[in-house]
């Protein structure tokens, strides 16, 4: 069973930087390339929403409008570990922010617990 595990949130003033990372475990790093690997968030009394993603075996992303050119996913193989580089944070980027795994071409099937980016003006 594969498990995902999101860190590095915090509190930040509006302009400052934040990494969470989220490390997945249970499973080899080789079932992962097919895969590919999501940042997702949501805000208090929105839906959430899909921040960026990326494919694990190639390495291509994508973003969201909202965030293109001030967040970067990453991926560390050898430590199973996925980033979001988050800079020049906006308050309208507070939320919990979430990691998820999925197949190539379908859903995200596993999502960790979350973790929470508050960003002061």
């Amino acid at each position: 069973q594969v498990q995902l595990v999101e860190s590095g949130g915090g509190l930040v003033q509006a302009g400052g930087s934040l990494r969470p990372s989220c490390v997945s475990s249970g499973r080899t790093f080789s079932t992962f390339s097919n895969y590919k690997m999501g940042w997702f968030r949501q805000a208090p009394g929105k839906e959430r929403e899909f921040v960026a993603r990326i494919y694990w075996s190639e390495g291509g992303t994508n973003y969201a409008d909202s965030v293109k050119g001030r967040f970067t996913i990453s991926r560390d193989n050898a430590k199973n570990t996925v980033y979001l580089q988050m800079n020049s944070l906006k308050p309208e980027d507070t939320a919990v922010y979430y990691c998820a795994r999925g197949p190539i071409s379908g859903a995200y099937g596993i999502w960790g617990q979350g973790t929470q980016v508050t960003v002061s003006s």
